[in-house]
């Protein structure tokens, strides 16, 4: 069998970003009149010379306020990175989620990244600054403590949570094997 020619993702999000879905909280979309803490999850996505990746696909999932996953709340969103690199969710805090045994894994937002270079997307997770539970993290304590800090989001005030993003490079941020 010849092998075929291998092909790296995008550039062609503008026919898969529908950009309603950054916005998990629309009004009639499929949390309205869902409880919990109301946040925005921000960032600004490099590539290894730190140039922003301006046609980048970001996708998140997460649990519900409760840490509960597709109970009551729909935890995917997606959006395009915008012409310098930003991309933006609105969304509710995640609750801490149940994990192997008896774990706890502290609040979290899965984020995937789809852009043109990578010949597969990329996964991360964005914890969130001064959470009680991320200490007891069983993913997050699997990372070096010095490079933890790219899986850390820091709020920027109004609820606003960052979280930026290096595909490579010096300070690459880590992502996870999944």
């Amino acid at each position: 069998m010849p092998a075929t020619a291998s092909q790296t993702a995008g550039p062609y999000w503008h026919m898969i970003d529908f950009p309603e879905w950054a916005d998990l909280l629309r009004p009639g979309g499929p949390n309205a009149g869902v409880a919990g803490e109301r946040i925005t999850l921000t960032g600004r996505i490099t590539d290894g010379d730190g140039a922003p990746c301006v046609d980048a696909l970001v996708e998140i999932w997460q649990a519900g306020p409760d840490g509960a996953y597709g109970a009551g709340f729909h935890g995917f969103g997606r959006c395009a990175s915008n012409e310098d690199g930003v991309f933006r969710f609105t969304t509710l805090k995640p609750g801490a989620v149940p994990g192997l045994g008896n774990a706890t894994q502290a609040p979290h937002i899965v984020v995937t990244i789809f852009a043109r270079g990578l010949m597969k997307h990329v996964v991360t997770r964005a914890y969130f600054a001064n959470e009680a539970l991320n200490a007891a993290d069983p993913v997050l304590n699997l990372v070096d403590p010095a490079r933890r800090s790219t899986l850390i989001a820091q709020p920027e005030g109004g609820g606003t949570w960052r979280l930026d993003i290096r595909l490579q490079g010096e300070n690459e941020t880590v992502f996870l094997d999944v």
